[in-house]
């Protein structure tokens, strides 16, 4: 079977395939299109992750700040811990650090949303753009009062 029509097909196929074609150096045979088409998507995948876990530790912060009598250990361990996979994914991909300041209107975007959703307040509690800086984002110890 044809490589493009393998990955129509059976996409686990294409990919054990095109990994034992390409260790072998066998380059006319490879599936060049689609290959480039998955790893650019693999490229979207990384960039959509660290939009997710900034979401993530800026919802909890404003959860920190905005419900201070609900303040846990639990909220704590999600920031550290998103905190955590922030700086992972910038450490295996430095070049998504220049992803930061362009991302991160839309990942308080979906923090907002998130914190409205889980807090119960009313959207206008919080501010309308993030009252974090990117500094005190990655910050190891920052946490709103």
């Amino acid at each position: 079977m044809k490589q493009a029509a393998m990955y129509e097909q059976d996409f686990y196929a294409w990919s054990m395939q095109t990994a034992a074609l390409i260790r072998q150096g066998c380059w006319s045979e490879i599936d060049a299109l689609n290959l480039a088409e998955e790893i650019e998507t693999m490229g979207r995948s990384e960039k959509r992750e660290l939009i997710n876990r900034l979401a993530i530790l800026m919802m909890h912060l404003l959860k920190w700040q905005f419900q201070s009598e609900r303040r846990s250990c639990s909220w704590e361990g999600t920031i550290d811990e998103q905190r955590q996979q922030v700086h992972d994914l910038l450490e295996d991909s430095p070049s998504l650090t220049y992803e930061l300041e362009t991302k991160l209107p839309r990942a308080y975007s979906l923090a907002l949303a998130a914190a409205v959703r889980e807090t119960g307040l009313p959207k206008t509690t919080f501010p309308t753009s993030c009252p974090y800086t990117l500094v005190q984002l990655l910050a190891e110890t920052f946490l709103p009062e």
